[in-house]
């Protein structure tokens, strides 16, 4: 069944190598996504067409982007629709998007890696005298239960509070930078519950992680995600987004407010580790790629993979997906795991399946209520795919 994840619903209790190998393997699986691309029925490529076009239509959607693979090879990648109204640019499968909330994942697979380098502890404290950062921002350490919260506690949401709400202070003071916005945090919101104990989607959280790789690694966050991560995958050009329109990549969309909203007021650059990154669906379907897949070197390793995609005690018990460490899954490790996400002028979706195929799709619009169009989304790609009958979606 489509799975589906947006914010609002999850705070709602969701139910539902070398590197010249490596990029000489990826030129292979694009070579293969023009074979498979070609053998495609045309009635299948059709059906996938017309489904695109409903969705927007129905969603008002400029822009949608989509690209999958199978068994590690790329069967589908395709664009529809306009990156940008008012010169009439056609988006193509080389357009940027900001992708959100998808930035965790490569956020949580980051700090596994120094995790499997020894460089860092799921239980390491971040803050106070004994923890990761120290008492870089003094001012909020000693408040109830800060200096008990772990990397653990960050990348499953259950550091005890800073909630995905009107108080998320990702979206508060925006000329300030992480680190004015992270003492400002710590001393004005403080925790509500012992840290491990009770969960509740934090973008703050993941923003904290990023200052986290930063302090191990002596690097910025984006340096060291695209020399570590996103290089062995053979993937250049992605980066952080800017916050302007006047300042996005060349190849990035324009994005598009609806009900009010404006794409560009928000501080998306200092969301980095949270929501910041730009990519092209491929670029995401070849970091799904390499996270166990029999055709590529994996980021990870097997067990490693299984603790990343172990669910969180403290996720509501009723929900048939849980929230893992960076991901929503359904089963163990080797079943489904996705994310999704949601800013103003974005509504992004990437997922891994148990048979082996994996997606991502990108828009540059969202609608009120975020939920529909997430799901919409969701449930569009699990259509589109099972479309094709040998996929076996």
């Amino acid at each position: 069944m489509p799975q589906t994840f947006t914010r609002r619903s999850l705070l709602r209790g969701m139910a539902g190598a070398a590197a010249s190998g490596i990029f000489a393997s990826r030129l292979g699986a694009w070579k293969q996504v023009e074979q498979n691309g070609s053998q495609l029925r045309g009635s299948e490529q059709g059906e996938m067409g017309r489904l695109a076009a409903q969705f927007k239509r129905q969603f008002n959607v400029p822009a949608l982007s989509v690209a999958i693979s199978r068994h590690g090879q790329f069967v589908y990648d395709r664009s529809f629709g306009i990156a940008d109204r008012k010169d009439s640019i056609e988006a193509t499968t080389s357009s940027q998007f900001r992708i959100a909330d998808l930035s965790k994942p490569i956020t949580s697979v980051a700090i596994f890696m120094l995790i499997e380098k020894g460089q860092l502890r799921l239980d390491s404290k971040v803050f106070g005298p004994s923890g990761i950062l120290g008492t870089k921002y003094s001012k909020g350490i000693d408040k109830p239960y800060i200096a008990d919260v772990t990397v653990d506690h960050l990348l499953t949401h259950t550091a005890g509070g800073w909630p995905d709400d009107a108080t998320d202070p990702m979206f508060q003071h925006n000329s300030w930078d992480q680190a004015k916005l992270i003492s400002w945090t710590l001393e004005n919101l403080p925790l509500s519950y012992p840290p491990g104990q009770h969960w509740a989607y934090s973008n703050f959280g993941y923003c904290v992680l990023g200052r986290v790789i930063e302090q191990i690694t002596g690097q910025s966050y984006a340096d060291y995600v695209q020399a570590n991560v996103l290089a062995p995958c053979g993937i250049s050009g992605m980066g952080i987004a800017a916050n302007s329109m006047k300042h996005r990549a060349s190849n990035e969309v324009i994005y598009y407010g609806q009900y009010g909203e404006d794409p560009y007021k928000a501080n998306v650059t200092r969301m980095d580790s949270e929501s910041g990154w730009i990519a092209t669906p491929s670029n995401l379907v070849q970091f799904l790629d390499h996270l166990g897949s029999p055709n590529f070197p994996s980021l990870l390793k097997p067990e490693t993979i299984r603790i990343m995609t172990t669910p969180s005690a403290a996720y509501p018990p009723a929900s048939a997906a849980k929230y893992a460490r960076g991901w929503l899954v359904r089963g163990d490790s080797a079943g489904n795991w996705w994310h999704s996400g949601s800013l103003p002028g974005s509504t992004t979706i990437m997922v891994r399946t148990a048979t082996g195929l994996c997606w991502a799709a990108l828009t540059n619009t969202r609608t009120e209520p975020n939920d529909e169009i997430n799901a919409a989304l969701d449930k569009l790609i699990w259509d589109m795919v099972r479309t094709v009958p040998e996929w076996g979606a």
